[in-house]
Parts: structure tokens; sequence; C-alpha cells
């Protein structure tokens, strides 16, 4: 579900929460110079700057590192490997971690890395789906206009009422949901956590 900030008063407050946060401003301003296909700024970069927006956190408070999420049919690692150099210079002043990774290329290591098999991907956001939790499931890119858009594959619901929900997906993993859903609680006691069978 790909929304423009002008669908609705959620996104509205989406676009306020997102940019209070400097990094995320430069990055989503940047991005274009990089000339890559179909990229957005996802995950924690994201959901937590919301987070910290609702809670009246520090904008940029408890996000460990900012991804970005493309999707380049050139499945060689020479490609990747060129993208994130560019990125390294491109955001080489920006005072946080910035990874980007092709999420046409996740199923060739994902296997060897996790020790479970992970589906060929068919878009940048179809990598948000894959998420543990569906209050992570979102991504945002600026638009040719300058306008923010947003993907939310399952809505806004969880991330605006800081609720952690196990994803249902095969890519689900209990161990690694706890350990995430308990560093995220340390840093925002005011979530709400649900495990499986809850």
């Amino acid at each position: 579900m790909t929304t423009s900030v002008s669908d609705g008063h959620d996104e509205t407050r989406l676009v306020d929460y997102v940019t209070a946060n400097p990094v995320n401003r430069l990055v989503l301003e940047r991005l274009p110079d990089l000339g890559i296909p179909d990229a957005w700024l996802v995950s924690g970069a994201v959901f937590q700057t919301i987070w910290n927006g609702l809670t009246g956190r520090p904008p940029e408070y408890g996000i460990a590192d900012y991804d970005v999420f493309y999707f380049d049919p050139d499945l060689s690692w020479g490609a990747e490997d060129r993208v994130i150099s560019a990125a390294g210079s491109l955001f080489r002043d920006v005072r946080a971690e910035v990874q980007i990774r092709n999420q046409a290329r996740v199923h060739l290591w994902y296997e060897t890395k996790f020790g479970r098999p992970y589906p060929p991907l068919r878009s940048a956001t179809d990598g948000l789906t894959r998420f543990l939790a569906p209050a992570c499931m979102i991504g945002t890119r600026q638009s040719a206009t300058g306008v923010l858009e947003f993907c939310a594959p399952c809505g806004y619901g969880d991330i605006l009422g800081m609720i952690v929900r196990p994803n249902a997906s095969d890519n689900f993993t209990e161990a690694r949901y706890r350990e995430k859903a308990q560093r995220w609680k340390s840093n925002w006691p005011e979530l709400r956590v649900l495990y499986s069978g809850t």
C-alpha cells in the first residue's frame, strides 16, 4: 500500500514526525542522487522516529542505523558494491550509519546467513513484509515533486498505536522477535508488546 501524504491525516502526522529527524531529511533529500531504482528509507529510521515523536523524545533517539532498500535486477555483487560505495561517499558527513541493500539479491545470501530460505522479491517494498512485526513495515521516499510517499503494507495502526506483534510470515523466528522486542521495550517502555499465542 503506497500512499501520498495528501491522502489523509495519518500521513500528515507521519511526515511531521519523520522529517523532524535531521538524518532522515538528509537521506531522503540525497537518495535520488544515487540514481538507483525503487529506493526507500525503511524500518527503524522511520517507525522509531515516529515513536519518538509520539512519546516526546528527541527524533534520533534509539535509532541504531538508517536502512535503505532499493531494487535492481542486476544480481551481481559488483553492482551492489558500487552502490554501497557511492552511498558511503554521499552520506559520509551524516553522523549515523546508513546501510543500503539491493532487495533483488537478498534471496541469494539470506539462507547462508540466517539458516532459512528466503523467496525472491519483486520490489524493494516487498522486503517490508518480511520484517518481524507489522509496526516495522514502513518505508518512505521523496517523489520527484518533493512530496513524501509512504508504503505501509499493514497500515499505520500498530505504528501509531505503538503495538508490536509478531509477523505471521514464514520468515518469523520467535527468538529474534523476542530479542528485538525486548530491546525496543527498553528504549520505548510505552510499547505494548504481544507474543505468539497472545
